[in-house]
């Protein structure tokens, strides 16, 4: 049962920690304004530009798109547009990761459905209803194939940055843990249900999961659930959630140019803003805040 409720507590609190993370984004003070160009919401101007170019701008209608803006950001989240536009070698390793973890995502969800399925009455099988078969022949595809992705990509991204001379040197120790530990997770989650192929054995863990039933679980099986319920914990944790932070870095701060008209949401936002007191000490005459001591001079400096 031990395992049950850790798994369970693990993606209760992979889900808590990062709807607070969005909430303390939400609460966060108004971000510096340079915004970046082609702002996507800005009909008219796709090529670049802006809005405020046209002669009186703030006697014009400012025209937007939400639309626009969400298709260009999920662009960058789905398929990490930018790398593969400025460096194409290391995207193939990169988005092999991002798309194997998609697609383990998918292959959870599709295990609880089939579980659910099961528990219902209904039968997940080669033979039965059309939605029994198309579950159980999707999970092992998107499956295996998440499993492959995110297992190669992580290995590769590693060796990359041993490789790549200017990448070593900006690579810090905590990146290489977190590529390490995502490939122990698929690694040992390959070694778990490789002797499955139709992973029908996965979704009976789950639906023990499900309905707080223990697992049969082998060895290894304890060390993948354990290491895979680490990684939920900590990713919210560390900075591999970006995930959470992107959206409020292109929506808020990157594209985020409303005009600071007076009576405006934005006017408001920014006299808000100007009454929060610094919480930094800085030792520049400008910030408020205790001023550092001139350091001493040493013998030799006479």
């Amino acid at each position: 049962m031990f395992l049950v409720f850790y798994a369970i507590l693990a993606m209760v609190l992979f889900l808590g920690i990062s709807v607070y993370k969005a909430y303390v984004y939400t609460k966060m003070p108004m971000h510096g304004r340079l915004d970046l160009y082609p702002v996507p919401k800005e009909k008219g101007h796709a090529h670049g530009g802006s809005y405020y170019e046209q002669q009186e701008w703030w006697k014009r209608p400012r025209e937007t798109s939400l639309a626009s803006e969400i298709i260009d950001m999920l662009k960058e989240i789905l398929f990490i547009k930018k790398l593969f536009e400025n460096q194409r070698s290391l995207w193939w390793l990169s988005y092999s990761l991002h798309l194997g973890i998609y697609l383990i995502i998918a292959w959870t969800v599709l295990l609880v459905v089939g579980a659910v399925t099961e528990l219902a009455g209904g039968t997940v099988a080669t033979s039965g209803s059309a939605w029994g078969m198309l579950i159980y022949y999707l999970t092992p595809l998107v499956g295996w194939a998440g499993f492959a992705l995110a297992t190669f990509g992580a290995l590769t991204l590693v060796f990359r940055r041993q490789m790549d001379s200017t990448l070593k040197k900006y690579t810090t120790p905590q990146e290489y843990f977190n590529l390490l530990l995502l490939f122990a997770v698929t690694a040992t989650g390959i070694l778990v249900w490789g002797g499955d192929l139709s992973m029908s054995s996965a979704r009976e863990a789950m639906a023990n999961v499900l309905t707080l039933q223990p697992l049969n679980a082998s060895s290894l099986m304890v060390v993948h659930i354990v290491l895979a319920g680490f990684m939920l914990v900590y990713i919210p944790l560390s900075k591999m959630s970006h995930y959470v932070g992107k959206f409020f870095s292109f929506h808020m701060v990157n594209w985020e140019n409303d005009p600071n008209l007076p009576g405006s949401k934005i006017e408001e936002k920014i006299k808000a803003n100007a009454q929060n007191s610094p919480k930094t000490k800085w030792a520049a005459p400008h910030i408020s805040g205790q001023v550092a001591a001139p350091a001493e001079k040493t013998s030799a400096q006479g």
